[in-house]
């Protein structure tokens, strides 16, 4: 599994991130950020808190983070993948 090693908050509650193999892009989460552990960060101040932590996860103060792997397969079906 690709760990995150670097990670943005974009307007529009976008990401932008890179792997620790090279693969980077955006990934869109304004739709996706729904249910009880995702609403805080709809507000735009806490999204931009967003970080790494210590196994290369994406992830915000107080528990919401992303599975990485699951971020991996998306960016590259998207086609927006680079390297």
């Amino acid at each position: 599994m690709e760990r995150v090693v670097k990670v943005r908050a974009l307007p529009g509650f976008r990401l932008e991130v890179e792997f620790s193999d090279g693969v980077h892009g955006v990934l869109d989460y304004s739709q996706r950020l729904r249910g009880p552990v995702f609403e805080p960060l709809r507000d735009p101040r806490r999204f931009s808190e967003v970080t790494i932590d210590e196994d290369g996860v994406v992830c915000w103060p107080d528990g919401p983070d992303l599975a990485p792997d699951a971020m991996y397969e998306r960016l590259k079906a998207s086609g927006s993948a680079a390297r």
